[in-house]
């Protein structure tokens, strides 16, 4: 979860590693730091906060090196605090590590190597590998590197650099992200891609158990790659087709808002040459669709916004394929067992493509024999790797550790899944599949449409701005719809938020109404329209302030709501898309009145790479 950069090349390292650490910063924030070779020694820098607070305090610094390492960290062990920073060190301060992951047995590691005369300085995990790279180097920094990793339990990506061998940097990676890449100036080495990305778009994502040496010598960069076992590797090369300008706001106020209105592309990319001469097509899969007709069970497996884009899917397949699907939270799916056979479909969401309990997930349902999907957006990605096939949902990087656009392209990939089950199983016909694409496909005007003017959005939002808490309520897709529009409002406004299916109102959570209570309610056309009017009468009865989610031309609920926001007419089936969005203005538009940061939320990184 945190973010993790290396350069050595021809250009002076400092500016590179904080360039690089400022485009990471949405992955972790609670510290940041740097180590450089320079002639006198690793020269190491932390600080506590954001990387603005290390810059300011290296800027007058001289500190000359043309190698070195960063990170940017997201606490797990030990306190946000300058000890508890990266990079780390061993006692002789010239070996220093940077640490992606969690190391499961640091606990009996450190106590051996205390035992031995070690000396610690921090609370964490990471500077266990830091002793253990001291102690095994013996004048090659790969081979401590491996030696250490030996001795490690659980996940890591790792770059590591050493004083005694200058322009080295040796990188290994379980579990945890890191891709590598050269550039005209130098070879660099992240866990993001975003971070490379002006330096190189030609990068190797290592597989689990490889290590990478990145050197420089005479002003050549080389990398080399090794397997577990220590012989060389030949890796695969990922071409990055995406530019340095998604990772910039676009003279959008915050990112959050620039991903809003990258929606309308998301939805037409993620869509685009899916559907060929009237039929649905996916070049990526590995099954047949003879093994996809087999299919008899499907488990979608997800973390949150990825799950509530599931439980969305979960309607679709049932209702066009008749298929059974249930949606799993991926970090309890392993532990309880689950029905698996041949004939089940394993459907992995995972923005990243590297959530660790959707990983750990994915390989328990291979072993038992499931047949294994992936939606994600990273090509290249552990989940796309490890799935018999996959569906991309081209947002481009997201940057706002609130996911939006990503939202709505994985539940654009995850309706196209459950339009070509329904296809293979007959619940479709041929041109119904027409229909419901082009349909589709118009939804991307409609959030236009929507973000043309978005007064309303932000009116109910500042009368909704100094609750204490709200509730989110609807039917059908619509309760769906809510879980996803109370998950916004938590992570970026702190304002707390609970969804419910409104038919749950009676059974407790009416009790928590009073007057002025803000109650959201998702009131769209759709077959449980007048149910959903009855659950507005009961909440408006008790004192609650109805902010209501109305379709175009649906003058009646004025009577009813004190504040309307619009979606244009869509068919049910897909309001889920352009209902999200007003969701996502008002969670953001309560949370700038609220004074938080919309993009970097306390406490949460963009990519859980930890369990």
């Amino acid at each position: 979860m945190c973010g993790i950069i290396g350069y050595t090349g021809t250009l002076q390292a400092k500016e590179i590693l904080l360039r690089g650490l400022r485009r990471m910063e949405y992955r972790g924030y609670d510290s940041a730091g740097i180590a450089v070779q320079t002639e006198a020694g690793l020269n190491v820098k932390h600080k506590v906060g954001k990387v603005a607070g290390l810059e300011a305090m290296v800027e007058s610094m001289d500190i000359q090196g043309v190698c070195g390492i960063g990170h940017t960290r997201w606490a797990t062990h030990g306190k946000p605090s300058e000890r508890n920073a990266h990079p780390h060190t061993g006692c002789a301060n010239d070996i220093a590590v940077v640490h992606n992951g969690i190391i499961e047995n640091f606990a009996s590691l450190k106590e051996e190597l205390i035992g031995r005369g070690h000396i610690f300085s921090s609370e964490t995990d990471t500077e266990v590998v830091a002793h253990l790279v001291e102690e095994a180097y013996d004048g090659d920094l790969l081979a401590a590197v491996q030696a250490a990793t030996n001795r490690l339990a659980g996940a890591y990506g790792l770059a590591v650099v050493c004083e005694s061998e200058p322009g080295v940097i040796v990188c290994a990676r379980k579990d945890s992200p890191i891709v590598v890449g050269k550039g005209p100036n130098g070879a660099l080495v992240a866990s993001d891609i975003v971070a490379l990305i002006d330096q190189t778009r030609d990068v190797v994502v290592l597989e689990d158990g490889m290590f990478a040496k990145l050197t420089c010598e005479g002003g050549e960069s080389v990398i080399e790659y090794f397997d577990a076992e220590g012989c060389s590797a030949d890796p695969e090369v990922t071409h990055v087709d995406w530019d340095i300008d998604a990772a910039e706001k676009g003279g959008f106020p915050d990112f959050m808002l620039k991903e809003i209105h990258e929606e309308p592309r998301t939805i037409r990319d993620t869509l685009a040459g899916r559907m060929v001469n009237g039929h649905l097509q996916f070049d990526e899969l590995s099954l047949n669709y003879d093994e996809l007709a087999a299919i008899d069970r499907v488990y979608i497996i997800a973390c949150g916004t990825s799950y509530h884009a599931g439980l969305i899917a979960k309607n679709l397949i049932e209702a066009w394929s008749r298929i059974p699907c249930e949606v799993e939270v991926a970090s309890e799916f392993r532990y309880r067992n689950p029905i698996i056979t041949p004939s089940t479909l394993v459907v992995a969401v995972s923005q990243s493509g590297e959530t660790a309990d959707t990983l750990a997930a994915i390989r328990d349902a291979r072993i038992k024999g499931a047949k294994v999907f992936g939606v994600t957006n990273v090509v290249g990605s552990p989940v796309a790797r490890e799935s018999d096939g996959v569906i991309y949902i081209k947002a481009n990087k997201e940057i706002s550790v609130a996911a939006t656009k990503s939202f709505l392209g994985q539940v654009a990939a995850l309706t196209l899944l459950a339009m070509l089950l329904g296809q293979l199983r007959g619940g479709l016909t041929t041109a119904q599949i027409r229909m419901l694409f082009r349909e589709m496909a118009d939804t991307a005007q409609q959030i236009e449409q929507i973000l043309s003017d978005t007064s309303a959005i932000e009116e109910a939002a500042l009368a909704c701005k100094d609750a204490d808490n709200a509730l989110f309520i609807g039917r059908g897709i619509g309760s769906t719809i809510c879980y996803e529009g109370a998950l916004k409002l938590k992570e970026i406004s702190y304002l707390h938020a609970e969804a419910y299916a409104a038919g749950e109102m009676k059974h407790g959570p009416i009790a928590l109404l009073d007057e002025g209570f803000p109650v959201i309610v998702v009131a769209t056309k759709s077959p449980t329209y007048d149910k959903v009017i009855s659950n507005i009468q009961e909440c408006k009865a008790r004192g609650a302030l109805i902010v209501a989610l109305a379709t175009e031309g649906d003058e009646e609920i004025k009577k009813h709501a004190d504040y309307v926001m619009y979606i244009p007419k869509v068919r049910d089936c897909f309001s889920a898309i352009t209902a999200s969005v007003p969701l996502q203005l008002f969670a953001r538009f309560i949370a700038l009145a609220r004074g938080c940061d919309v993009d970097q939320p306390r406490n949460l990184a963009k990519s859980v790479t930890v369990e």
